[in-house]
C-alpha cells in the first residue's frame, strides 16, 4: 500500500522572520517567531552562538560545559539540533496527522488536524531527548577505536519538558487493531540522500507495546509551542529511548500487523562489530548512562584555590543513586552532592568541592549510579557506529 500523503504547507526559508500562523485560528497558542539572525549551520533555524553550539555538518552540539546556569530543563535556545537533512518550516493551520494501514479497523486512513489534537486530554512530561550517538567521539579519543558518524561530545542531549497527547489516546480514536504488533512513524524533513541513495524521510519502526505506554505526540516544549528546529508543529517523545526514536515534524504513521523496518532499524541504529552478532544487534532502543563535568576540556584551574566541580547525570534505566568523582584519575573516589530529587528520566545536577595543590596536567572522572545496579563501566563495548558510548569519562584539565 502506498504512503498517503500528510498535507503541510512549508514557507520559504527567506520568510523566516515572520510568525507562522500557527492555529492562532484554531484557539491554540501562537507558533514560535523563527530566528532572526542566520542559522551558523545550513538547514537549522535557530541562532547558534559559539558560547553554546558547536556545528557539525547539518546538526549542532549544544556545549555540555555551558549547561551550568540552565537549571534542571534545557532552554530551547540551548538544545542540541539533530537533523538529517534541514528544519521544515511548517504552518501548523495546514498541518494533520494521518494514521493508515492494516492495523486499524476498518484499515482507511485516519486524520487529526492540529486543532483536533489539541482539544484532546494533555499530558506533561518531563523527559531526556539524547542522540543514540552522543559521546561517539569518546570511542576514538579515550578508547583509541574508530567509528564512523557525527563526532558527538556529551552535548547531543537535553532535557525539558514536553505537552502534548498519549499517542495510546489517538491510537484507540484511530481504531487500533488487537492484533496490531508496530507503528512506522514518519517526519516531514526532506528525504535523506546518502552514498546517491534516497532513503526516504526519517522513519522508525515503534512496536505497539511501547507506544501504549509513555509516549506522547508533543505540541509544547517548556511551556511553549514547539521551535522549528524541535519539531513543530507536533514530534514524538519516547522517553529513554534513542533520540531517533523521537521522530520530528510528525507527518503520519503506519500501523501494522506485521514488524515493519526502515533503514534507521537496519542500516543504522543497531550495533555492528567483533562483540556483536555478524548480522548486527536488534535495533538499538533504550538509552543508557552517562555523567560529566560543566567544565571545558582542557580547562585552567588555579591552585590551592577551592573549586566547586559540577556536572549532570542521568540514565535511561532507572532513577541515579549517587555520583562519585575522581580528581587523580581514578585512583580515589569521593561521593558527589546531588542537588535535584532522582528520577527516571530526568538528570541529576551534582557538585564537589576540589582543592589542588600540585600543578600540571590533572584527569577528572566522574561515574554514575542508577537504582537498578547500573553503574557506569570504565570501558565501552565498541560499535562500529559509535553508539550507546557509556564509559566513565576522563576529562582533562591543567592545575596551575
Amino acid at each position: 500500500m502506498p504512503h498517503p500523503s500528510a498535507p503541510a504547507r512549508r514557507t520559504l526559508l527567506k520568510a523566516l522572520a515572520a510568525t507562522p500562523a500557527a492555529a492562532v485560528a484554531l484557539g491554540a497558542p501562537a507558533a514560535p517567531a523563527a530566528a532572526s539572525v542566520a542559522s551558523a549551520a545550513p538547514g537549522i533555524v535557530k541562532s547558534l552562538p559559539d558560547a553554546y553550539f558547536t556545528v557539525r555538518g547539518t546538526n549542532a552540539e549544544a556545549r555540555f560545559d555551558a549547561f551550568g546556569d540552565t537549571g534542571s530543563l534545557t532552554p530551547a535556545d540551548r538544545f542540541f539540533v539533530r537533523n538529517h537533512t534541514s528544519t521544515p518550516v511548517l504552518d501548523a493551520a495546514d498541518w494533520r496527522l494521518t494514521l493508515w494501514g492494516d492495523g486499524l479497523h476498518g484499515r482507511a486512513p485516519v486524520h487529526f488536524t492540529y486543532g483536533q489534537l489539541r482539544d484532546l486530554p494533555s499530558v506533561t512530561r518531563t523527559a531526556l531527548v539524547e542522540c543514540a550517538g552522543n559521546g561517539r567521539s569518546l570511542y576514538a579519543t579515550q578508547q583509541g577505536q574508530p567509528v564512523s558518524g557525527t563526532p558527538w561530545t556529551l552535548g547531543a542531549v537535553g532535557a525539558a519538558r514536553w505537552r502534548g497527547v498519549r499517542l495510546a489516546e489517538v491510537l484507540r480514536r484511530a481504531g487500533l487493531a488487537h492484533d496490531a504488533v508496530d507503528l512506522l512513524p514518519r517526519g516531514l524533513d526532506d528525504p535523506y540522500v546518502s552514498g546517491g541513495t534516497d532513503h526516504g524521510r526519517v522513519r522508525r519502526p515503534l512496536p505497539v507495546a511501547k507506544a501504549l505506554d509513555d509516549v506522547i505526540l508533543a505540541y509544547e516544549m517548556n511551556g511553549e509551542p514547539l521551535p522549528y528546529d524541535h519539531g513543530h508543529p507536533v514530534r514524538l517523545i519516547v522517553p529513554h529511548w534513542v533520540g531517533i526514536a523521537s521522530i520530528k515534524w510528525l507527518g503520519d504513521i503506519e500501523v501494522a500487523t506485521r514488524p515493519l523496518a526502515s533503514p534507521w532499524s537496519t542500516d543504522w541504529y543497531r550495533l555492528f562489530g567483533e562483540p556483536h552478532p555478524a548480522g548486527g544487534s536488534a535495533p538499538i532502543t533504550r538509552q543508557t548512562l552517562k555523567s560529566g563535568f560543566q567544565l571545558p576540556f582542557g580547562a585552567t584551574l588555579e591552585a590551592g584555590g577551592v573549586h566547586r566541580l559540577t556536572g549532570r547525570a542521568w540514565s535511561a534505566h532507572a532513577p541515579v543513586r549517587s555520583v562519585d568523582v575522581s580528581t587523580d584519575g581514578g585512583g580515589t573516589w569521593r561521593p558527589a552532592r546531588l542537588h535535584d530529587g532522582p528520577r527516571r528520566g530526568a538528570w541529576v545536577r551534582w557538585s564537589l568541592p576540589w582543592r589542588p595543590t600540585a600543578t600540571g596536567p590533572a584527569t577528572l572522572l566522574s561515574r554514575t549510579a542508577d537504582a537498578a545496579g547500573n553503574v557506569q563501566p570504565a570501558t565501552a563495548v565498541h560499535n562500529t557506529q559509535g553508539y550507546l558510548f557509556d564509559a566513565v569519562v576522563r576529562h582533562p584539565i591543567t592545575v596551575a
